[in-house]
């Protein structure tokens, strides 16, 4: 049995990302180094690319991994599109990934998508192998020292700010083969034992699908937890199939068992290869649609743009994007509760670090997708210019609170969900009644018919005495003041004098503020004491 390593090969396009795959793979699968005839027509990688190569063990790892009964180590390459418009993509082939490879081309050095990649990078792994390629193009010795040298110095200044582990950088050409070992060497030194759960339910990422006249339809992906065998019976969500896997195979080997990490393709009948490109394959009823999620958020900090409430963004969970709406809210603790009240926050200004408080997101998914607790979400703004420098990867989530109800809007929301504004108003006293008891008015509209809802609330007279609205009063919006402590002599003759006061003080108002709920049905229930 293989030890499988997923490493993702990411970087600007052009920069010999499919020409390092064909140089290190020793196994190719179906769709691996762009046999896509679009891409072949284009030029370009349009799609992910799967291959393989197997190597010893080598021996940091040898005693661990025959331990777990590992014989060999497989690297499995998932070579991911460069170009801008393909980040869709990108991100969906990257959370999927053990080891990155990054790609860059030594004659021009970290352009946008490279910038972009080591972000996506730094939000699904952190380990990291830096690949200067095409140094065949720097044939002056001296000069591709240089070259080289600059090169390194600022991909160190840029790592030292993320949170990779320490990353080695290996200047080779894939093209003529030169110092692909020196990388093939530096990837076993890099290589270690992931985390691997087989006790989790099993849930299967598939890239792509295509019919074997006579045996059934066989999904390629990577398993994301747990293990499967021959003859288990397995879900396909998004068509509501339930069916049993015929056979398994790894790189055209038949095997009885998969487990998570593992690159495989499982042959399923009686069910259309047209009718699912990418999606989950899994235990049955394990995954079901999410229409909203209440998330804690972590920003980019490199997205220069205002991340606001009731903006759209695009909402990458496995190889799905959707569109979501984004309302923010803060509150005390790490962790999201229904029973907590938090406040509402219009936005999160650009290069704010979100850590520095605990900020939540309720995410409305436009489409509701198919996710399981604690998916990896990247949240993006897609629809800008893809020619732009700036970043366009906005934050990053964990699936923690999900709603599956898809009339969340009347049920969960109004009945569960406590984000508040803060509210204030303002009027003036119209009539002392006693040194207990005013008579307001401006605080509501004469038309008001909500200013029961208000009754019991706390009030402040900006001559500092603190009362509550004991009853509304008449029909023109006025209400009745109580306080417990009584009036003063002063204040009160204040507030019966007419027109300016002799000492040229400003006329007492009465301040009330609240806290306004954003989804509650009631208007009574939309006003609670601060």
């Amino acid at each position: 049995m293989y030890l499988n390593l997923n490493i993702g090969i990411l970087g600007h396009v052009d920069s010999g990302k499919t020409t390092l795959a064909r140089a290190l793979s020793a196994i190719a699968s179906t769709a691996a180094f762009d046999k896509n005839p679009q891409s072949q027509e284009r030029g370009i990688t349009l799609d992910l690319g799967f291959s393989a190569l197997q190597v010893d063990l080598p021996d940091h790892l040898r005693e661990q991994a025959i331990a777990e009964g590992y014989e060999k180590l497989q690297y499995t390459f998932v070579d991911c599109p460069g170009h801008a418009s393909l980040i869709r993509t990108i991100i969906g082939g990257a959370q999927i990934i053990d080891m990155m490879l990054l790609v860059i081309d030594a004659e021009k050095g970290i352009q946008p998508q490279t910038a972009e990649c080591l972000l996506i990078g730094e939000l699904t792994c952190r380990k990291m192998i830096v690949v200067l390629n095409k140094v065949d193009a720097l044939q002056d010795p001296a000069q591709r020292t240089k070259t080289l040298d600059r090169l390194r110095k600022g991909i160190a200044g840029v790592l030292s700010k993320m949170s990779f582990d320490a990353s080695p950088i290996v200047a080779i050409s894939a093209s003529t083969g030169e110092n692909v070992s020196a990388l093939v060497d530096t990837m076993n030194g890099k290589s270690f034992m992931p985390q691997r759960d087989m006790a989790l339910p099993f849930m299967f990422a598939v890239d792509h699908c295509f019919a074997i006249k006579g045996q059934g339809t066989v999904c390629t992906g990577t398993v994301l937890q747990g293990r499967l065998s021959v003859n288990d019976e397995v879900e396909i969500p998004k068509l509501k199939l339930q069916r049993k896997v015929k056979s398994i195979q790894m790189f055209r080997k038949s095997y009885q068992t998969i487990r998570q990490g593992d690159r495989a393709g499982i042959c399923i009948t009686q069910f259309d290869p047209k009718s699912l490109e990418r999606g989950i394959v899994c235990v049955p009823h394990y995954v079901h649609y999410v229409y909203a999620a209440i998330v804690p958020l972590r920003s980019v900090r490199y997205y220069k743009r205002p991340i606001k409430s009731k903006a759209k963004f695009h909402i990458t969970c496995g190889y799905e994007t959707v569109v979501a709406t984004v309302l923010l809210f803060t509150g005390e603790s790490e962790s999201f509760s229904f029973a907590q009240q938090y406040e509402y926050l219009e936005e999160i200004v650009a290069g704010a670090d979100s850590t520095q408080r605990n900020v939540f997101a309720l995410l409305e998914f436009e489409t509701p997708i198919l996710a399981c607790h604690n998916a990896l979400i990247i949240g993006s703004k897609l629809d800008s210019d893809v020619h732009a420098t700036d970043c366009r990867i906005a934050f990053s989530a964990r699936l923690t609170d999900v709603i599956r109800d898809s009339k969340y809007a009347e049920t969960v929301l109004p009945e569960q969900l406590q984000v508040y504004k803060h509210k204030s108003k303002s009027g003036t006293i119209q009539r002392v009644v006693s040194e207990h008891e005013l008579i307001a008015v401006g605080l509501f509209k004469k038309a008001a018919n909500n200013r029961q809802a208000f009754v019991g609330l706390h009030i402040t007279l900006s001559s500092g005495e603190r009362g509550v609205i004991e009853d509304t009063f008449g029909a023109s919006g006025k209400v009745k003041l109580h306080f417990a402590q009584p009036i003063s002599t002063d204040v009160l003759e204040r507030l019966q004098q007419k027109g300016p006061t002799t000492g040229g003080e400003e006329p007492i108002k009465v301040e009330l503020n609240f806290k306004k709920f954003l989804f509650r049905k009631n208007v009574k229930d939309k006003k609670v004491v601060q």
